[in-house]
């Protein structure tokens, strides 16, 4: 690497670092800072913004956010309440799955403000350290983008793989993603089930119970959504919004069987890319809710779904462009460093997602971000999409909104961020899940099943 290469990732390191210091739109806005002195500074040919990816994720974030404002997200949250208090005993395992299948189902991570409080509560009530499944839970709400057909993670490996000749669907996705997560994070639980003091030992629990008024704070409120009416208008946009999922999966297979003699049954029948389906849909099915199930527009934009999702757009739209613009001008140089590690050993790429992730707090970001170099280093298309969980890595500085709200949800004051910040409630099911979810990942696509992961150009 030349002194000007080196000086030049040091600017995008720097950008990163900062942005992510601010958060929020900073991440994408201080992305711009680094993307301006490499172009203006430096000279270098300025890359491609990530536009298919943005389009399709503000169609995704319009689309949940009319679902929260319909109501219909209460009443997803109120039925996952139901099963967790009918087994309150299970929270260390069931709980870290509700939370990772709203995620799934929505598309952001963020749902989860809403049932947290719940898991603690329960755990408390029960006796069960709260640590223990909120911590889990947290990270299995992250966890849960690289599975869901709507996540900017996922479409952006879709529409990028494509792009580059590996052309895997969305569902062959999910079917690689979904069981390799789930079996992270259960192991992540089952590591959890007797992680800490149990409450009537700890003593700084118990410390904590002896004051009357910690007392009346831990155990006098009970977080619930069970007494929330819901509207016959909340049901159906719920109805909408999972209708238009199954569409949206049942196109993706049409993109992804072939006819005998023929190409994909998507272009027999005429449908346009997924990348347009996936937008059209969920545009239509946001309408749908606005017309017929009372989502008002303006509540839409002001809920908490809506609002992170632009904050994602943001994100990605400053970060991809500054890393595209770096990478795709020093792409020989790179090819030269980088070939002979990703020939002997493919997969090491993981622990590079994992550590853009850890600067960027966005899966989506780092695969846009990343996802072109490796295809460029070589890297076989089944490898990146069994190493796919990698790229959520930003639990390892608990700095992140979901975690930081998990910390003052537990009333117990068991879940923390360590006085060293790295021993955090966090680190420990995070390192689980996500090397379990990449490891049993690289094993369906490259091991049990490399035939049907190979490739799917006809």
């Amino acid at each position: 690497m030349t002194i000007s290469m080196i000086l030049q990732l040091l600017i995008v390191l720097a950008a990163l670092y900062v942005g992510s210091r601010y958060g929020s739109l900073a991440l994408g806005a201080i992305s711009g800072i680094g993307l301006a002195i490499l172009v203006f500074g430096f000279g270098l040919k300025p890359g491609t913004p990530p536009t298919d990816v943005i389009y399709i994720i503000i169609a995704a974030v319009t689309c949940a956010g009319t679902l929260q404002a319909s109501g219909g997200m209460d009443w997803m949250i109120q039925i996952a309440e139901k099963m967790l208090r009918k087994h309150p005993e299970h929270i260390t395992f069931l709980g870290p799955l509700v939370t990772f299948f709203l995620t799934v189902l929505v598309g952001t991570g963020h749902v989860v403000y809403t049932i947290m409080p719940i898991i603690c509560d329960i755990a408390l009530k029960k006796n069960i350290r709260p640590e223990r499944p909120c911590g889990v839970a947290s990270v299995a709400s992250q966890v849960g983008i690289t599975c869901s057909p709507i996540a900017a993670a996922v479409v952006a490996f879709v529409t990028i793989s494509n792009a580059n000749g590996y052309m895997v669907s969305i569902p062959q996705v999910l079917l690689v993603t979904i069981p390799a997560c789930v079996l992270g994070l259960m192991c992540a639980s089952l590591a959890s089930y007797k992680r800490g003091k149990d409450l009537d030992k700890d003593p700084e629990f118990l410390k904590r119970k002896a004051d009357p008024e910690t007392y009346k704070f831990m155990y006098g409120n009970s977080a619930t959504t069970l007494d929330m009416k819901i509207s016959k208008e909340a049901k159906a946009s719920v109805f909408i919004f999972l209708g238009a999922l199954l569409v949206i999966v049942g196109f993706a297979f049409c993109q992804m069987i072939h006819i005998p003699c023929g190409g994909p049954v998507a272009s027999a029948i005429g449908l346009p890319m997924m990348n347009i389906c996936i937008q059209i849909i969920m545009l239509a099915a946001a309408a749908a809710n606005i017309m017929f199930c009372k989502a008002k527009p303006k509540k839409a934009v002001a809920g908490a779904v809506w609002q992170s999702g632009m904050v994602a757009v943001v994100a990605i739209y400053g970060i991809a462009w500054l890393a595209d613009t770096y990478f795709d001008n020093y792409m020989d140089e790179m090819k030269l460093m980088l070939t002979d590690l990703v020939t002997r050993a493919p997969w090491t790429i993981a622990f590079v997602f994992f550590l853009v992730s850890v600067l960027i707090n966005s899966q989506g970001a780092v695969v846009v971000a990343m996802l072109p170099l490796a295809y460029e280093l070589g890297i076989a298309g089944p490898v990146l999409l069994g190493v796919l969980p990698s790229v959520y890595g930003y639990f390892f500085i608990p700095n992140y909104p979901s975690d930081i709200a998990t910390v003052n949800f537990d009333r117990s004051g068991t879940t923390v961020i360590g006085k060293y910040l790295l021993n955090h409630s966090f680190m420990m099911p995070g390192l689980i899940s996500v090397g379990v979810s990449t490891i049993v990942g690289y094993l369906i696509t490259n091991v049990l099943f490399p035939g049907y992961f190979a490739s799917f150009i006809q």
